[in-house]
């Protein structure tokens, strides 16, 4: 995906892009860091947070590290850092500085100071997680200083105190919230991970409710899930060819299309459904 893809107010914005699918991959586990061009993800977050366990943060850090400087040159790699408050944030940071990283994540984001503080500190572009009580309701201050946010449902239903279903209407208004800030501030927004990693239809149907809220991309946390990313979130020929006819409507005066009416929304959500298919009208 190209969309924001250079932001002039994020550093080093230029020539990464807001992704379609990101997918995290466990720091300590070199193996599958190396096996991720296989997979075709718009992006790798190699994780150092959830995915590692305590006692085995540091040689995570060093292990991750290696890995990432032996990905070929064509692939988009963040590296989610342990969250601000850790007593393993600040080596963190200082690992990422000096890798092969284009990006960091930086999770549980709920204060504006912590991005100014790790702006000053790598100058990468961020992609934040709102996925705290107070993360989501600082979200639109906070979306402003990334290149993007995610919509992190499972660690905000745990702040909150509620219980996770089947249907998700218990994160609707906190998942609608973090979209609507990400387009606000004119960033990327990534949906919500599906934890049940292998089953398709849900992350069809959560795909798909997540690119109809307005989501860019999706969280993907196995392999299997970035073509689905990719599938729900990449328009359709067909989409595609409505658009161009909305478009080319608007150019001649034509007032309808397929028995529709055309006016200036219309043409704004084709031209959108052009940009995300990066395809001209």
């Amino acid at each position: 995906m190209h969309l924001h893809a250079d932001r002039p107010d994020v550093p080093e914005a230029r020539g990464v892009n807001v992704p379609r699918s990101l997918l995290f991959v466990p720091g300590n586990r070199p193996e599958m860091i190396a096996k991720v061009p296989r997979w075709s993800p718009d992006a790798v977050a190699v994780d150092l947070e959830d995915a590692v366990a305590a006692g085995d943060k540091d040689d995570a850090r060093e292990a991750a590290v290696r890995a990432v400087a032996e990905l070929p040159a064509g692939v988009q790699i963040f590296v989610r850092v342990n969250a601000t408050a850790t007593s393993w944030h600040a080596d963190d940071v200082a690992a990422v500085a000096g890798s092969a990283a284009h990006g960091v994540v930086l999770p549980k984001l709920e204060d504006p100071a912590q991005l100014a503080d790790l702006a000053g500190r790598l100058g990468l572009p961020v992609i934040g997680g709102l996925e705290t009580v107070r993360g989501v309701a600082r979200c639109r201050e906070l979306a402003a200083g990334c290149l993007a946010v995610y919509f992190g449902a499972e660690d905000y239903i745990a702040s909150i105190g509620g219980r996770r279903t089947s249907g998700g209407l218990e994160v609707l208004h906190a998942r609608s919230e973090v979209v609507l800030a990400a387009a606000l501030a004119g960033v990327g927004a990534l949906d919500q991970a599906v934890v049940a990693a292998r089953d398709t239809d849900a992350f069809r149907v959560d795909s798909a409710a997540g690119r109809d809220l307005g989501y860019d991309g999706k969280i993907c946390i196995h392999p299997s899930q970035v073509a689905l990313a990719h599938e729900a979130f990449t328009p359709t020929d067909e989409e595609v060819a409505h658009a161009r006819a909305v478009i080319e409507a608007g150019r001649s005066g034509v007032g309808v299309v397929d028995g529709e009416m055309v006016d200036d929304v219309h043409l704004r959500m084709a031209a959108a459904v052009l940009q995300r298919a990066g395809v001209d009208a």
